[in-house]
């Protein structure tokens, strides 16, 4: 895979997940486990990036 298409697949990814946590707790949908999960995979995604430019 192409090393430009991870990076904003991967950085994507993370704000999403960014966003529908913000999103979600702004409607009262959301529960506290299900917030650092959504925001455990967004950061995993950071963290590959960093990986992968190293």
């Amino acid at each position: 895979m192409d090393k430009a298409f991870k990076k904003v697949i991967f950085s994507g990814i993370a704000l999403a997940m960014g966003i529908a946590t913000l999103v979600l707790n702004i409607l009262k949908q959301l529960e506290a486990n299900t917030a650092i999960t959504l925001l455990s995979i967004g950061l995993i995604c950071l963290a590959i990036l960093q990986l992968e430019n190293k």
